[in-house]
């Protein structure tokens, strides 16, 4: 039995599967001008609301605290029936609204006769959000999945064409963030994952697997990963040293700065701006 031999085929199988697995996990390439307005920057989470909800997530109050304080801004975008760009995290209504249904199942105008947390705070268009914003802090908007995807990702991506500011954007669903790969490449894009597990019953395991640790980079090309904080698998690790920025969420504490890009905080008072 010629040992060595089999030793090489080994060795040849291993670079070739290490190979493979190196391109699943690649990111995309992203500059320092692109990193810049994100880097070593504290995001508040859907704005900078309150644990009480008398300041709710999401909403134009919410984002004008943030504004004054000098955070960066994180914030979710989806569709009404009508086709406006709103922004509100849940797919449904009730927890925030009180009311039965999916946000996409309602009209713009049905939606605006809904308050926030029973507060006057109303949900708000995305076009609302950047009056508001000025340009003034530098945001990260998150597609949410819905039923018309596409129609969200050409209607988000032409209001941000249009916007005089810093922003970026991320998505749980890598077909999203893979949509504005092809088509807007300028637009500087992160993959949202977690573990394996958090994804719940309505993720297939096999699916689940794959979005946590970056098996579906080979779609999005992201340029950052925003991961929750959790050890993070390895293809995530190879990822971030290939060149990927390092997101981190949701935190409660500073402690959640170091080693990070970034990070996306909630319910107490960080730095607007950190060191790596």
């Amino acid at each position: 039995m010629d040992i060595s031999n089999i030793a090489r085929k080994a060795v040849k199988a291993g670079c070739i599967a290490a190979g493979l697995g190196a391109l699943l996990v690649a990111p995309g390439q992203v500059s320092e001008v692109q990193k810049a307005p994100f880097k070593g920057r504290n995001f508040a989470h859907r704005g900078l609301h309150t644990e009480d909800g008398m300041i709710p997530e999401n909403s134009l109050e919410a984002f004008r605290r943030a504004v004054s304080a000098g955070y960066g801004i994180e914030l979710d975008v989806q569709l009404s029936s009508d086709g406006r760009v709103m922004v509100f995290h849940d797919d449904d209504l009730d927890r925030v609204c009180g009311v039965s249904g999916k946000i996409w199942d309602r009209t713009y105008r049905e939606l605006r006769e809904m308050r926030l947390n029973g507060t006057d705070s109303v949900i708000p268009t995305l076009h609302e959000v950047l009056e508001t914003v000025k340009g003034k802090v530098p945001l990260i908007v998150e597609l949410k999945t819905g039923p018309r995807n596409k129609e969200l990702c050409k209607k988000t991506c032409a209001i941000l064409t249009a916007y005089k500011g810093d922003f970026c954007i991320e998505s749980f669903n890598p077909l999203i963030v893979g949509w504005f790969r092809m088509n807007a490449p300028e637009i500087l894009r992160g993959q949202l994952a977690t573990v394996t597990a958090e994804y719940g019953a309505k993720t297939p395991k096999p699916v689940a697997f794959a979005l946590s640790n970056g098996l579906t980079n080979i779609i999005a090309r992201p340029q950052f990963i925003a991961y929750s904080l959790h050890d993070r698998p390895l293809g995530i690790r190879v990822s971030e040293m290939m060149g990927a920025m390092r997101v981190g969420w949701t935190s409660h504490g500073e402690e959640n700065e170091k080693g990070r890009d970034a990070v996306i905080f909630e319910f107490y008072r960080p730095k607007t701006h950190y060191r790596k």
